[in-house]
């Protein structure tokens, strides 16, 4: 059976272009275990690593004694859930109240499968490795639809959150799932905008494509979409984790827990490893889309080799040292701001991001076009900067003007 045979949607990668030996298809499956694995350790890593992280930042000790460093004490807290009882609360709907951690918890999986985890990008190489004689690539598979299969599986985990607290049968986790879906649509929109302008700066949806259009540090994505995609791209991904400050999904201050109010044992083990999966997935992403994913950094002719390590491993190397430096950030967010008004979620998502992230990927879109038709390029942006202006101050008027109008009693809020 040969790759010609199969859906171009299955995968892209080099390993299906011939037979389909024993060889091939051994390597595909040993990628499905170390996925597997990486991505439960990885979870576990960061759980450890956050309350590690957290604890320093606020002068405590933090997990010190199950393991050296603590670093055992998730596989504990993993072990004390596994053996607590499973409560069904009595309105609940059974079936769907088990089915949703399984529809927060799979996709997160899923998302590893079209990272590039690695790959050789020593001199000018486009990342394929050879393993056992099979040209492959360091990812599970590298769809040409890559990066709307992300989108895809992102929404339907706002599913498990919904259903979960849907078939409780509590007023409390609905109100959580209610908060969910209305907090991952705002947030789509804008996220959804500001991977416009990587894709279009790309010109392909596949993940493997968009790492190799990022050779050099100026090619890098965060600098040629100009920052504003980026930092778009960053909070709306911390609004989709539902991380502080926007985790008003589960504020226990108001909800009690959230959307899990009700579940125990190890279905609300499946919740609390999807929320730090996603974490790490979605870091992995925004190096993906923004940081050159595995390679290394190239600044014109001048690149930083990590001495002693073969080309795959030291893109894995540059990879990992990527996503930590967002896994950082996530805890530092975290620990230092303060969970945000649920009014305020709504308008920075609404007024603020998907304006600014819409009028970015038009500037984009006509400095493109200028250039592919060869126009001046100071009268294209001058003129794209004008029309955001006007569209800007007329969005202001409408705002103002609706505002007047609820304060005077001639609308409802």
């Amino acid at each position: 059976m040969s790759a010609s045979s199969l859906p171009a949607i299955v995968a892209a990668d080099p390993i299906l272009e011939g037979e389909l030996l024993w060889t091939p298809l051994l390597i595909v499956l040993a990628k499905v275990v170390v996925i597997f694995v990486v991505g439960l350790v990885g979870t576990m890593f960061m759980v450890w690593f956050e309350r590690k992280i957290v604890a320093g930042m606020q002068n405590r000790v933090g997990p010190n004694k199950a393991g050296p460093f603590g670093i055992l004490q998730t596989l504990a807290d993993g072990i004390k859930l596994f053996f607590k009882e499973d409560l069904l609360p009595a309105q609940a709907d059974k079936w769907v109240f088990r089915l949703a951690p399984f529809l927060a918890f799979v996709p997160a999986f899923l998302v590893w499968s079209i990272i590039p985890l690695g790959g050789d990008f020593s001199d000018g190489q486009d990342g394929t490795v050879v393993w056992f004689g099979e040209t492959t690539r360091v990812q599970l598979a590298d769809p040409p639809i890559g990066i709307l299969l992300f989108l895809a599986l992102s929404s339907i985990a706002v599913y498990g959150i919904m259903l979960a607290g849907w078939s409780s049968g509590s007023k409390y986790p609905l109100l959580g799932s209610v908060r969910a879906s209305a907090q991952m649509i705002s947030y789509e929109a804008a996220l959804g905008l500001s991977l416009a302008a990587v894709l279009l700066s790309a010109g392909t949806l596949s993940t493997a494509g968009i790492v190799i259009a990022q050779p050099t540090l100026g090619d890098w994505h965060i600098v040629a979409t100009g920052f504003v995609p980026f930092v778009i791209f960053l909070i709306a991904a911390t609004a989709e984790l539902n991380r502080p400050p926007f985790d008003l999904v589960e504020a226990e201050q108001e909800l009690v827990g959230g959307f899990n109010t009700e579940y125990s044992s190890i279905r609300f083990a499946l919740f609390f490893l999807a929320e730090f999966m996603n974490t790490i997935t979605m870091s992995g992403i925004i190096v993906t889309l923004f940081l050159g994913g595995p390679q290394p950094i190239s600044i014109g002719d001048t690149t930083l080799d990590i001495p002693l390590l073969p080309g795959a491993i030291e893109g894995t190397v540059w990879f990992l040292l990527k996503v930590l430096v967002f896994l950082y950030a996530y805890v530092w967010f975290r620990a230092t701001l303060p969970r945000l008004r649920y009014d305020q979620l709504m308008d920075l998502g609404w007024k603020v991001l998907i304006p600014v992230a819409l009028g970015w990927f038009l500037l984009l879109a006509a400095i493109r076009v200028g250039q592919d038709a060869d126009w001046n390029i100071g009268v294209v942006v001058g003129v794209s900067l004008a029309v955001i202006a006007v569209g800007y101050l007329l969005f202001v008027w409408a705002l103002r003007t609706s505002s007047g109008l609820r304060d005077r009693g001639e609308v409802s809020a």
